[in-house]
């Protein structure tokens, strides 16, 4: 997969594709439907698939002190569409700029003078421009007036009747309820980044911990989780089982909200390294013990009982 930070001065093979246009935060199977009809036209027309989406998420431009939210950081996202097959990934760059940009200025610089393109994807509830004055009917509109196709997807539900939706992902994962967001996104869902020094003091109890701070990701239900734990190994990812708690530690004093991972029967050394944490079931809320030789204990059983859990597991893939 091609990607680009612009939409202007693309080489002419990266213009004329069949564009997906949306967020696609977390890439759920909502958003896995709109992607894989842009491809089924690309087939069909002999042109390139390729998604555009918009990065920082609108929701951080404005208003600024919402609570973190993200499902998928850009590194993520981008991985879980080039997964998906597609040749182009074009990424708009929403800023204050951007924000007051017309609906019509959109189509008329980005999408025709800029990707040239040949059809756009969306789905239903697809909004954009200043104000949020686009939708799906202006895109048809002005398809008609500059030549290129249009094609509304409608709303994908699950057997419930429940129509797929970044909101469904969040409120599983803020339920405690990992299960259910990866029913939704199709694979569990993940927190990545690089593994930083903490205050090693798991590692005095026989349990040492790869430390990933949470930034934007959206904040899960706060406690213990059984998790598949990914290193990046060249071009691959190695995966483990391992035991993690996702919170501020009240046992420790902790204040930072951060992913503390256990990795079992492992003892490298991972700091500095990318780590991809799968949450694969809750097992506990996060709370404080009497004394750390009381936590010491309760670690314990977390790692036994992940085991347990793990054990009936598919394998990960990358």
């Amino acid at each position: 997969m091609r990607l680009f930070r612009h939409t202007a001065d693309l080489p002419e093979d990266a213009r004329g594709a069949v564009v997906a246009l949306g967020n696609f935060d977390g890439v759920h199977r909502g958003h896995q439907a709109v992607i894989a009809t842009a491809q089924r036209i690309a087939r069909d027309l002999g042109a390139p698939s390729a998604v555009m989406t918009f990065e920082p998420h609108p929701r951080s431009v404005f208003p600024p002190d919402d609570a973190p939210f993200r499902l998928s950081p850009f590194r993520v996202k981008a991985r879980h569409i080039e997964a998906l097959g597609v040749d182009l990934l074009f990424v708009c760059h929403f800023d204050e700029s951007f924000l007051h940009k017309t609906a019509d200025a959109f189509i008329e610089e980005d999408l025709v003078a800029g990707l040239g393109v040949r059809h756009v994807v969306c789905g239903y509830d697809f909004l954009f421009g200043h104000g949020r004055g686009g939708d799906p009917a202006l895109l048809r509109q002005a398809g008609a007036a500059h030549g290129f196709g249009v094609t509304e997807v409608g709303p994908v539900a699950d057997d419930a009747d429940g129509v797929y939706s970044s909101t469904r992902v969040r409120d599983a994962l803020v339920a405690g309820n990992p299960r259910e967001a990866a029913r939704l996104l199709g694979s569990p869902w993940e927190i990545e980044g690089r593994v930083e020094h903490g205050d090693h003091k798991g590692r005095t109890i026989g349990f040492p911990t790869a430390n990933v701070e949470l930034a934007d990701y959206l904040r899960p239900a706060f406690g213990v989780y059984a998790v598949r734990t990914g290193v990046d190994q060249g071009a691959g990812t190695v995966w483990r089982n391992g035991v993690a708690n996702l919170g501020r530690r009240p046992t420790v004093g902790g204040t930072v909200e951060r992913l503390e991972t256990h990795i079992l029967d492992f003892d490298g050394d991972l700091y500095g390294q990318h780590l991809r944490v799968q949450l694969i079931e809750f097992l506990r809320p996060e709370r404080k013990f009497g004394s750390f030789n009381e936590l010491k204990d309760q670690i314990v059983q977390d790692a036994a009982a992940a085991r347990a859990v793990l054990a009936k597991e598919p394998r990960s893939e990358d």
